[in-house]
């Protein structure tokens, strides 16, 4: 053997070792189960009862096993068999042991029906070559060992020859092999059907294999994005797929498809331990280079948070080479390089997502990112702007109602968000990928005919907890194991039906048809995926509300259980095939909605990358934040995007649901992979591990439906040739069928008939019923050979034996001779005898004798050998001689035949021509056939195409052309924004225009300014005069401008004075808000509590009131009963009416025939003992009558106690209802007096908050023009600051003339040093001075700095300086025009926003009372949304059953005709046939005569010959006779000759005939085989069709034979009642008399009747004033319900006003913390320019040493510096003042937030006391209410069983009248003949004891109506009695309507009335 064949085929010398056989067969082997090993192997020694005594064949050890936990072992005979099927014990023990020593051989592949079992071997093994695939190639599965290319061979050459789509699913755990040998199918099809081979000059293919390259390449592209390590498996595939190749004509591949399911999108962000993300994170880190590094911003390992276990390698395996690889792959695959750079690019920005942080905010819960630089790479490498992917992340806006709000986001929100980003990329990513491949695998021009699926998908999960993903992946195994199951039963019936066995189908696949509802159904009740989508769509819908409602919905299945687990454990269990599994239902709604922030979506969308956008394209489809933040609690919000998106699970479902209807359309092949251990070690199995998966992938399901039937089968002759041995004398000698034989052999072996099936070729057998066989068979061996060595044994024992014995005799004849001799040796004559008898010759004549007989003997034996050989030469003679005459006959005849074989040979050969002429003709007809077939089959085929291009592109359109109506709607909308927006630029960009050419004429102007002050530069001292006057005016403006600083001042602090008015005022109201707010939210709690409570309650009542109906429905049965049973009774009547009638002419008769007296007595007799008999009879009937009654009366009086007990119950609970309702009515009124106080409060708070808002309206609009000439001054700073640069390159120059002038002004420069001393100290302490003084500064600066200009000596500064105050005024002017138009703008805005406010609290209170109006609606509804389903439904099984009866019809029809029209077809062929076999049957006639006339002249031509001869011999007139011989012997042959020719125009046209005849018939079989053929696909249609027809009708046998039944029983009691009858006529005379007494009872049951009537109409009119009292209760309630509305309401805007005054205070603290950042920072710029003033003033200094005006201007400067001290020191005292006023605002307001939670606290306390004693209350009063609900229903059933009972006793009163009145009538007819039949007295007086007998049991009957009627009046009279004293409660509550039970009761009343005509 070679190495593969190690790995393929079973030793089966090893195998069939007989040591095995015997040691199996003495031993009695079984299994045990085992912990260890799962099952071992033992032999029984003992067996008690239910237990056994095995012995453990390993260890020898003895241990105790209960008889149903042993599994039988196979005989050595199936060990390492390679078709689990063909085990004759098929259980899991069996299983596992064939599995596992297949395993430890090598052999990893093994068969089990249709599956083909694959164990991962975890080393390589050489089975995967060419030579294997070309050993392979083309063979059948049987004649090859098991291998995956097995299965793929004859998927291949199915699809060949049947031309059917193929399957091959492969399931398995994750490290099973999946993959890989989905590998290796890829592989042996791109080997086997690649189009290379035969197709190199084509060239509008592929160019050499490429197509076949592709699909190989396919796969390490996906590797590379959908694999990963996990712990058991290195190359883990992390999704689904579904691999489709197709295949052209020819089966050569043109092309593929692939599908992919469930990507495990999660790993992109968190791996477990020692496990890895998706290969391309890795191979992209690892492999790529520095450019490419660069262009993707990659880093190291361990700087990316998404990579949880940072670099994971995987062992023999480089990242590096496989990151080229996977390039590589691309490149086959044809997708260029910008797209591989685009999904790079999306792999690192995933990481780079990981790398956002976020913090949470100090005071607020809002996130924030302090580093911005991950999402700055982010959006660099998505293209997305920074600002807008940080504001969408940390503040997205999203849809509260109609209005777009943005949120901020706490930290876990976005980081979450962050997380479902990077998954949904990476995801979109993958299914690109997919498609992209599947462009490159579609592009040849070659239509595909049919294709080969590969399924590669995860087998069934149990896990500890198991989640979403799992009930998915078992949820699909489901399906497919019912495929399975499906398919499975399909072979099964057709090789069944072929071997023509009776086997009752059963359809497996329905087994798992329950557990695939509980998950998928729709609706009644809907399944569990069907509610998870329900609760997606509620905004206030958690996992733990899911799984009440599952359990709710689904908690009666079978399949479905509640946990026995902790809480904390497991949600919910489902039964699956596979076992029980545990669902923990975290985060499920989460994942079915997938939610994204649709913001970033929509910048990913409108992202600058193309490839970005092209993944984001669907942004409308997803789930946005407003879907899960529980803002948008409006319903409608949320029903407006319904259409748009959908849930995980109904996305799921329908791709589940497409590849299930592919996967039905084709033949599949199952291939189940099993991981033997989780050490990936080689030649280790796990038993428990692989039984486990073997039950999960469904192995085991297949060997439990293969016992359901007859899985063993073995053929005839092998099955005669094992087991004759059984049945020795069963088979006759000679030749016989080997079905007769097996049948009698069979019949021998008296096995049980549901043990086997006969067949045509095969016996087949239930599980187990071989092994019996092979045990009984190796039983029969061991006999035999016992038998055989006992003979043997016995044999040579008996030849040792007769050994012995001779020994023993020649041992005596020794001794004897040896004593004989020892007694003569010594005597004298013995030795002289001795010496003597030598010499004589008599002692040689014996020897002489002896030597002749031999002779004779031999002369004999040659004699005879002699004569053997004459006779055997003799016979061989006599064989010679016959053969000889044999062979001359045969020669003879052979030659005739060869004569007759040219001549055929010769015509065949014309008829061969001709057929061949034929042929041409037809084959040319046939070709042009088949060219207009496959015309017709591709027009076919184009045309479906075409339309299923129209539909799909139908589809399409319609789903673009709601998209663009949507995009329509919103792009309406933007325009009205954007035309808006265009008319606002456009004013803006008038103005711009305006400014800009104003600008250009100023610059102009400066031009021409600056060229003519350059020429005037030229003189300094002119400059040095103009300074000085300019200096002048700038100090009168000085004055100017702290006069005004000082009016504003003033200003200021009135409004600060009116601004902490205006806040006291808003602290009071604010407090007082938060108390109101604080007693509505209490109360809110408290009502949604009793609300809560109330629910619970009415959950209860309903309960009760279930089984109130139940109870009512049980009662009604009862009645229906009583109802019946009155029938039976009327019928009863009327055969008895009938009988007396047949009697009574009986009689007439009698009287007729009663002439004799002896007939009379004989009649006597006879009557006498049938009177006998019948009163017999009658005592019967009566006891048991009486039984009945008895049974009736206990099952009364047990319903009359209860009905009691529960008047009492009732009666009490309205006593606690009626004090309840009292103390309801006070707290009403108590509460109603708070509500008016509340609303009262209100209205003041509305008029305070409207003066609030219109004081801090008015702040504001102050605040914003302070900030506004703020703006202004900054601006003019900056300004300034560009001119004093460039001023200081002037300044350098004239540093050289100002050196003279340092020795002069030295102690001037002292002066001002100090003075500038001064003012630093004092700038330091102005640092919480307002913004006034900064522009005074900032224009003092200015003036300084005028002043260095001027003193540089250059004209044109003058002119810059005007045409700089110029623009500021120009400036200032535009600027106040814009502030103007600003503040309008603003105010218009706050306009708005209140607007919207109040529009926005009227909506939502509108939408609070929608919510509680939609849930009284969706509860009304629910019912009717139920009874709608219903009739849907039904109306959809009617139209589906019309549907079908009318396809059925059509089908019938369409039959008929085709039937028909075969049969015309059929009788015109029989027709002709017939013509033609008449003619040739003429023609055979004729031929028959003619060759009689052939032989009578052959007769006569002897005749003429003899008479000749005599001629001749007598001589007498020879030679006359002679000529006149030979003239009439020429005319013979002449006439010969004509015969002949005529005879062989016959024979041509009889061969005419004969080939027309069998050309008929040849066309006939055809046509019968093409009709049979028609005939029995259209017999499979219309059996299939008919079989629901015949069940239908074997119901209705059924039901015909119950009927008949019944019918049956009902002729024999009629008969028994005809008997009894005939007593009781007899009777009837007695009976007149009674009957006086009946009617006189009658008349006094009527009286009380209407008594009793009166008292029910009483009872009524109480009834019907309750009635109204309980309406008036029910408007109460509503009236108090409304309060509670309004209360709520109230609350709710309360609610509001709470928020925005929160609001309003934060946005005010966040100002004053602006303004104090603001004030620094002013503070620090003041510092800086003052710094910078000191240097500038010392330089002028410098300069102004020489002139004496600098002189005067430094005294002018120290009176200034006086005035600036003056004001310093009034602006210190300012801002300590100003300090000392904040910090009293800071106390104040720190007060006032204490008083306010105090009041809170207070507040909260007294309202939760109010609440709490209110919540009790109303408990009380609904405990109350119900109660007194419960006794009104109670009340209300006894009134109607009561009423119910009258109406039975009025009843029964008046059929007992008709019966009376009808007894008058025959009493009267007997009267009359009673007085002819006087004769008959004896008769009569027998009729009268039969009379008496009736009597008393009418009397009983009486007396128990008496009874019943007494007892009923005294349950009327207590009710009565009740009823007016008011004990008894009647009241109803707003769920139960009394008038539907009064017309229930109204409506029974013709019912029960019914029966009255019948009698």
């Amino acid at each position: 053997m070679s190495d593969a064949d190690k790995f393929l085929y079973v030793d089966r010398n090893l195998v069939n070792n007989p040591l095995a056989q015997a040691d199996w067969a003495t031993k009695k082997l079984v299994w045990v189960p085992s912990e260890r090993l799962g099952f071992e192997a033992g032999s029984i020694k003992e067996e008690r009862g239910d237990e056994c005594m095995v012995e453990l064949a390993d260890s020898g050890k003895k241990i105790k096993v209960n008889k149903d936990d042993i599994q039988k072992m196979n005989p050595p005979k199936f060990s390492k068999v390679e078709d689990m099927a063909e085990l004759t014990c098929l259980n899991e023990a069996s299983v596992l042991h064939n599995l596992k020593e297949r395993y430890y051989s090598g052999l990893i592949y093994t068969y089990s029906g249709l599956f083909c079992v694959v164990i991962n071997p975890y080393k390589n093994l050489p089975i995967y070559s060419e030579e294997i695939v070309e050993m392979y190639k083309g063979k059948k599965r049987h004649e090859m060992p098991p291998h995956i290319y097995a299965i793929t061979d004859t998927a291949y050459r199915s699809m060949m020859q049947d031309r059917e789509d193929q399957s091959i699913l492969c399931t398995g755990e994750s490290g099973a092999g999946k993959t890989e040998n989905t590998k290796k199918v890829i592989q042996y099809l791109a080997h086997v059907a690649s189009s290379h081979k035969t197709k190199k000059d084509q060239g509008s293919y592929l160019s050499h294999g490429e197509l076949e390259k592709q699909l190989l390449q396919a796969n390490p592209i996906l590797e590379a994005f959908g694999n990963a390590k996990t712990v058991k498996n290195d190359n883990s595939s992390r999704f689904g797929k579904f691999i489709r190749i197709n295949f052209d004509v020819n089966g050569y591949i043109v092309g593929a498809n692939i599908e992919t399911y469930l990507l495990e999108k999660s790993r992109a962000i968190r791996q477990a331990k020692d496990e890895r993300t998706f290969h391309i994170f890795y191979y992209m880190l690892t492999g790529a280079g520095d450019k490419l590094r660069n262009e993707l911003l990659l880093e190291n390992y361990n700087n990316y948070r998404f990579l949880s276990n940072g670099n994971v390698t995987i062992p023999g395996q480089q990242d590096k080479d496989l990151f080229t690889e996977t390039m590589e792959a691309f490149r086959i695959m044809g997708i260029p390089e910008d797209e591989q750079i685009g999904m790079l690019k999306v792999v690192a920005a995933v990481l780079q997502l990981g790398n956002m942080s976020f913090k949470k905010e100090r005071h607020t819960d809002q996130a924030s990112m302090p580093d911005n630089t991950a999402a700055q790479k982010v959006c660099h490498l998505m293209g997305m702007n920074v600002t807008d992917f940080t504001r969408a992340i940390l503040s997205p806006r999203i849809k509260v109602g109609r209005d777009y709000v943005q949120k901020a986001q706490t930290q876990e929100q976005a980081e979450f968000a962050v997380e479902a980003l990077a998954k949904a990329t990476y995801e979109r990513m993958f299914r690109w990928l997919v498609m992209r491949i599947n462009k490159a695998l579609d592009k040849t021009k070659r239509q595909g005919a049919s294709f080969i699926g590969i399924l590669d998908i995860a087998g069934f999960e149990i896990f500890e907890l198991n989640s979403f993903e799992q009930l998915c992946i078992n949820y699909t195994n489901e399906k497919l194991q019912q495929l399975f199951n499906h398919t499975m039963f399909i072979l099964e019936q057709e090789e069944y039906q072929r071997e023509g066995i009776e086997w009752s189908f059963i359809d497996f696949g329905l087994d798992l048809q329950p557990c695939i509802d509980l998950i998928e159904k729709p609706a009644s009740p809907p399944g569990i995926l069907a509610l998870l989508d329900e609760e997606c769509w509620f905004p206030k819908a958690t996992d733990k509300s899911f799984v009440e409602k599952v359990v709710q919905e689904q908690g009666t299945h079978p399949k479905f259980h509640k946990p026995k687990k902790l809480k904390d454990e497991a949600d919910f269990c489902i039964i699956h095939y596979a076992g029980k599994v545990d669902y923990k239902a975290d985060e499920w709604l989460m994942k079915n909605m997938d939610p994204l922030n649709d913001n970033v979506a929509t910048l990913l969308n409108q992202s600058t990358d193309k490839f970005v956008s092209e993944l984001w394209r669907d942004v409308d489809r997803i789930v946005g934040l407003d879907k899960v933040s529980g803002m948008s609690e409006m319903p409608g919000a949320f029903k407006t995007r319904k259409g748009m998106f959908r849930t995980v699970g109904q996305l799921y479902k329908e791709q589940l649901s497409k590849l299930m209807a592919t996967l039905r359309n084709t033949n599949p092949n199952f291939v189940r992979c099993i991981i033997p251990n989780h050490e990936k070690k080689a030649g280790k199995l796990d038993p428990h591990l692989v039984l486990d998966q073997l039950r999960c992938n469904g192995v085991l399901e297949g060997i439990r439906i293969c016992r359901q039937g007859f899985p063993n089968r073995i053929v005839f002759q092998e099955f005669r040739q094992r087991y004759e041995i059984l049945t020795p004398n069963a088979i006759p000698k000679g030749f016989m069928d080997g079905k007769q034989a097996c049948v009698l052999m069979i019949q021998s072996l008296e096995l049980d008939a549901n043990l086997y099936r006969i067949g045509q070729s095969k016996v087949f057998f239930r599980a187990g019923v071989l092994a019996h066989l092979e045990e009984e068979r190796d039983m029969k061996i061991t006999d035999i050979i016992i038998s055989f060595q006992a003979w043997c044994r016995g044999y040579v024992a008996r030849k040792a034996f007769a050994k012995r014995q001779q020994q023993l005799t020649a041992m005596k004849v020794i001794q004897r001779n040896c004593a004989a001799y020892l007694k003569l040796r010594n005597w004298q004559w013995w030795r002289l005898f001795t010496k003597v008898k030598p010499l004589l010759q008599v002692s040689r004549q014996e020897e002489e004798m002896q030597a002749k007989d031999e002779e004779l003997h031999k002369v004999k034996e040659k004699h005879l050998q002699a004569e053997q050989q004459l006779q055997e030469m003799e016979e061989k003679h006599q064989q010679l001689n016959a053969e000889k005459m044999a062979l001359q006959e045969q020669l003879q005849a052979e030659t005739e035949l060869c004569a007759e074989a040219e001549e055929m040979r010769a015509r065949l050969a014309a008829k061969k021509q001709e057929l061949e002429e034929i042929l041409h003709d037809l084959e040319a007809r046939v070709e042009e056939e088949e060219e207009r077939a496959s015309h017709l089959s591709a027009e076919k085929k184009k045309m479906q195409q075409n339309i299923s291009d129209l539909e799909q592109q139908l589809d399409e359109e319609e789903a673009a052309r709601q998209k663009l109506q949507l995009e329509k709607v919103t792009l309406e909308a933007k325009m009205k924004k954007i035309e808006d927006d265009v008319m606002v630029l456009d004013d803006q960009n008038n103005k711009l225009l305006k400014e800009k050419k104003l600008m250009e004429e100023r610059i102009s102007e400066f031009t021409t300014n600056l060229a003519e002050e350059e020429e005037k530069s030229k003189s300094l001292q002119k400059l040095k005069t103009k300074h000085e006057a300019m200096i002048t005016d700038l100090e009168d403006r000085l004055r100017r401008e702290e006069k005004a600083r000082q009016e504003l001042e003033k200003n200021r602090r009135k409004l600060e004075g009116d601004f902490t008015e205006t806040h006291d005022q808003i602290a009071e109201l604010q407090a007082q808000i938060a108390e109101l707010r604080a007693q509505l939210a209490k109360k809110e709690e408290e009502l949604q509590a009793a609300l809560a409570r109330i629910e619970e309650e009415a959950a209860q009542k309903n309960m009760a009131q279930k089984k109130i109906r139940e109870l009512e429905a049980q009662l009604s049965e009862l009645q229906e009963d009583l109802e019946l049973e009155k029938q039976a009774r009327m019928k009863a009547e009327k055969h008895r009416r009938d009988l007396g009638e047949e009697l009574e002419a009986l009689k007439t008769e009698l009287e007729d025939t009663l002439d004799s007296t002896a007939a009379m007595q004989e009649l006597r007799t006879k009557r006498e003992t049938e009177v006998t008999q019948l009163k017999k009879n009658l005592e019967e009937d009566a006891r048991t009558h009486e039984q009945q009654l008895a049974e009736m009366r206990q099952k009364h009086s047990q319903a009359f106690d209860e009905l009691n007990e529960q008047l009492e119950q009732a009666k009490r609970n309205k006593v606690s209802m009626e004090k309840a309702k009292q103390a309801l009515e006070s707290e009403k009124n108590e509460l109603t007096i708070e509500l008016q106080t509340l609303m009262q409060g209100k209205t003041d708070s509305e008029h305070r908050r409207k003066k609030a808002e219109g004081m801090s309206q008015e702040l504001q609009a102050k605040y914003s023009e302070a900030e506004r000439q703020r703006v202004e001054l900054s601006e003019k700073l900056a300004k300034v600051q560009a001119e004093l640069d460039n001023v200081n390159g002037l300044l350098t120059e004239a540093e050289g003339k100002s050196i003279k002038a340092n020795k002069d002004f030295s102690t001037v420069e002292s002066q001002l040093q100090d003075a500038q001393e001064l003012l630093q100290e004092e700038t330091r302490q102005k640092l919480s001075l307002n913004t006034r003084l900064r522009q005074l500064e900032d224009e003092q600066n200015n003036l300084k700095e005028q002043l260095e200009e001027e003193e540089e000596a250059k004209k044109n500064v003058e002119r810059q300086l005007q045409l700089v105050q110029a623009q500021l005024a120009d400036m200032r002017k535009k600027v106040e025009q814009d502030a103007g138009s600003l503040e309008s703008a603003e105010e218009g805005k706050k306009r708005l926003q209140r607007d919207l406010e109040s529009t926005g609290q009227r909506l939502e209170e509108k939408c609070a009372a929608y919510d509680k109006l939609d849930k009284t609606k969706t509860r009304l509804q629910q019912e009717l949304d139920d009874l709608l389903v219903d009739q849907d439904h039904l109306r959809q099984i009617v139209s589906n059953l019309e549907k079908k009866q009318k396809k059925f019809d059509q089908m019938l029809a369409e039959e008929k005709n085709i039937s028909a029209r075969y049969a015309e077809e059929r009788d015109r062929a029989e027709a002709e046939a017939r013509e033609k076999e008449t003619r040739a049957l003429a023609l055979t006639r004729e031929l028959e005569s003619l060759m009689d006339i052939k032989e009578e002249l052959d007769r006569s031509n002897k005749l003429l010959r003899a008479e000749m001869e005599d001629l001749v011999s007598s001589k007498d007139d020879v030679g006359k006779n002679v000529h006149e011989l030979e003239k009439s012997k020429r005319a013979m042959e002449q006439q010969l000759e004509e015969m002949r020719t005529q005879l062989e125009e016959l024979e041509d046209e009889l061969q005419a005939t004969e080939d027309a005849k069998l050309r008929l018939e040849v066309n006939m079989q055809a046509m019968k085989a093409q009709y049979e053929r028609d005939l029995a696909g259209r017999d499979e249609m219309g059996e299939e069709k008919k079989r629901a027809l015949v069940k239908q009708v074997r119901e209705m046998e059924m039901e015909l034979e119950d009927e008949r039944k019944q019918r049956s029983a009902a002729v024999a009691a009629r008969k028994k009642l005809e008997l009894d009858l005939k007593e009781l006529e007899a009777a009837i005379d007695m009976a007149n008399k009674n009957r006086d007494e009946a009617l006189k009872q009658l008349k006094k049951l009527q009286a009380q009747m209407k008594d009793l009537i009166r008292e029910l109409e009483d009872t009524r009119m109480s009834r019907d004033e309750i009635l109204a009292q309980s309406k008036e209760t029910e408007k109460k309630l509503k009236a108090m319900e409304a309060d509670m509305i309004q209360m709520q309401e109230e609350l709710a805007g309360a609610e509001r006003m709470k928020r925005q005054a929160m609001q309003e205070r934060d946005e005010l603290q966040d100002e004053i913390n602006n303004q104090a950042a603001k004030n620094a920072q002013a503070a620090e710029e003041r510092r800086r320019l003052e710094a910078r003033i000191a240097q500038l003033e010392e330089e002028l200094e410098e300069e102004q040493c020489n002139t004496e005006l600098i002189n005067d201007r430094l005294k002018k400067a120290m009176l200034q510096t006086d005035q600036i001290n003056v004001e310093l020191t009034a602006e210190r005292s300012t801002s300590q003042r100003l300090e000392g006023a904040r910090s009293q605002l800071e106390r104040q307001n720190k007060e006032l937030k204490l008083k306010l939670q105090e009041l809170e606290g207070t507040v909260k306390s007294k309202y939760k006391a109010n609440m709490a004693a209110l919540e009790a209350k109303i408990a009380q009063l609904e405990e109350q209410l119900d109660i007194e609900t419960r006794e009104r229903q109670t009340a209300t059933k006894l009134v109607r069983r009561t009423e119910k009972k009258l109406k039975e006793v009025i009843l029964q009163v008046d059929d007992e009248r008709r019966s009376a009145e009808q007894h008058k009538d025959q009493a009267d007819k007997l009267n009359s003949r009673m007085k002819q039949l006087k004769r008959q007295l004896e008769e009569a007086e027998e009729e009268a004891q039969r009379a008496n007998a009736n009597r008393r049991k009418l009397q009983r009957e009486l007396e128990d109506a008496t009874e019943s009627a007494d007892a009923m009046n005294r349950e009327v009279a207590s009710l009565k009695s009740k009823l007016r004293r008011g004990d008894l409660p009647f009241t109803v509550t707003r769920r139960t309507v009394p008038r539907g039970g009064v017309e229930s009761d109204e409506e029974s009343e013709p019912k029960a009335e019914a029966p009255e005509p019948q009698a």
